[in-house]
């Protein structure tokens, strides 16, 4: 009857078991802890090297707060000296023109030496002896001056005028395969014009057995256009659809 009580009784008879093997981890982790006097001493060393080194880093703390003022101190001062910056530059600014009488006074020193100057110059001129040299003197080079001018000018007339030239490739339409390309060539080159020149041509076909007529031509910029001759050349309308510019070339 005792042994079915004690088999549903909930008893942990492997305790020591598992406590043991708890120890042995801690042991492992932190070290065995040694009941003996030597055990002791090390322990206390070891607390003493934690208390150095605690005693150094409160030290080098007290050290960076006294950095910390001087360096506050520092920067303290530096705003200081910036604000007066600023005040006195905004009062200067406010006041510009606190330096201007000096040049207003002295202008008018500048005038009356001038005015001196100019009257001595008066002077001279009028007791100028030798005012007939100077006159002769300025006729000469007047004359130098109006000779070298007309050679200029004779140069520069002798000098080529550049005439800017264009080539001008036109297509010409027929309206049909039935029109005489012949006589609407005789059209084209028919328009005259100055600074018209016309080149050669040729027949290109276009399709459905009708041809269109490609003819070239220099003009100068200044006298003869593109819109010119398309206007002139379409003015012939038994013969021509269109006119068409298929190149334009600087010369």
């Amino acid at each position: 009857m005792s042994a079915e009580h004690l088999a549903q009784e909930n008893i942990w008879f492997d305790k020591y078991r598992y406590d043991d093997a708890e120890r042995r981890y801690y042991e492992q982790m932190n070290g065995p802890v040694s009941s003996t006097p030597a055990g002791r001493t090390q322990t206390a060393q070891s607390a003493g090297c934690t208390a150095g080194e605690q005693s150094e880093l409160v030290s080098r703390i007290n050290s960076l707060e006294l950095e910390n003022r001087s360096l506050y101190s520092v920067v303290e001062d530096l705003r200081l000296a910036i604000s007066k910056l600023e005040t006195r530059v905004s009062q200067l600014e406010k006041s510009p023109a606190g330096g201007r009488p000096t040049l207003a006074a002295a202008a008018p020193c500048t005038k009356v030496e001038v005015k001196k100057e100019e009257d001595d110059d008066d002077d001279d001129d009028d007791i100028d002896l030798f005012g007939s040299d100077d006159e002769e003197e300025d006729a000469e080079a007047a004359r130098i001056r109006e000779e070298r001018l007309q050679q200029y000018a004779a140069k520069k007339s002798k000098k080529p005028v550049l005439i800017a030239k264009s080539s001008i490739l036109l297509d010409v339409k027929p309206w049909d395969d039935e029109t005489d390309m012949v006589k609407m060539e005789e059209c084209v080159r028919s328009v005259q014009a100055d600074g018209l020149l016309w080149g050669s041509s040729k027949l290109v076909p276009v399709g459905y057995g009708i041809k269109k007529l490609q003819i070239q031509c220099v003009v100068e910029d200044d006298k003869v256009g593109t819109d010119m001759l398309e206007e002139e050349i379409t003015k012939f309308e038994d013969l021509v659809q269109s006119v068409d510019v298929a190149a334009f070339n600087k010369i």
